[in-house]
């Protein structure tokens, strides 16, 4: 990344707000816009053919919405760092964007001025949130350090396995896992009796009740 241009692409269905954004960039020898999107199929077409390394997603956009083409990116494995773009300060959506692997999330009445910072910190792997709802991430780093106190195992689970608790807690099959994670069934049921034996947690039941409950939190 010190090598060249860090490589953005903005998805906004706002050309006003995406100027804004082109704006505050404009004079930052670092980084480089790429291409624009005015819809969700757009942002996840361009995301696609483009690659870039940074992708500035607006969370309300026609035909899909910005948490929806985040997903389909995360699902796929495109090596694109996400920002989030958003006018509203809701918590549980914060939480929704965190929990898939979003790494920034940028308040619209902030994005101008914190745009050029949040693009760099994101593009070296860490997070960058708004100061404005900072308070959010350390709520949930809170809620996180509890849950560890709680269940210390957890630190243990592979990244696979934190994977199938998720989709767990999304109530899904194991059939249904092991297709959105392109593994077999046997291979799903392995990790269940896995996680389980990490956790010491006995039975189905008990696990998506487990898997629930600190949904936010894995």
């Amino acid at each position: 990344m010190h090598n060249r241009k860090i490589r953005v692409l903005i998805a906004d269905d706002h050309p006003i707000f995406r100027k804004g954004l082109l704006l505050a960039v404009a004079e930052e020898k670092t980084i480089q816009v790429i291409g624009e999107a005015e819809n969700g199929q757009e942002a996840l077409e361009f995301a696609e053919d483009l690659m870039p390394d940074v992708m500035l997603l607006d969370i309300e956009m026609p035909y899909l919405d910005g948490l929806r083409v985040a997903n389909e990116i995360i699902k796929r494995s495109l090596p694109i760092k996400i920002i989030i773009l958003t006018m509203y300060k809701e918590e549980d959506m914060f939480n929704e964007a965190m929990d898939m692997g979003v790494k920034g999330y940028v308040l619209k009445e902030c994005a101008v001025s914190d745009i050029v910072e949040g693009i760099k910190t994101v593009a070296e792997g860490k997070n960058f949130i708004s100061p404005s709802i900072s308070e959010y991430m350390a709520s949930r780093n809170d809620r996180t350090q509890q849950l560890l106190k709680k269940k210390p195992q957890l630190k243990y689970l592979t990244q696979m396995e934190r994977k199938v608790l998720k989709l767990i807690a999304e109530n899904k099959t194991s059939k249904q896992i092991g297709q959105e994670l392109k593994i077999s069934y046997r291979t799903v049921e392995n990790h269940r009796f896995n996680i389980c034996n990490k956790l010491n947690i006995h039975g189905s039941h008990s696990l998506l009740k487990f898997a629930v409950e600190y949904k936010s939190l894995l």
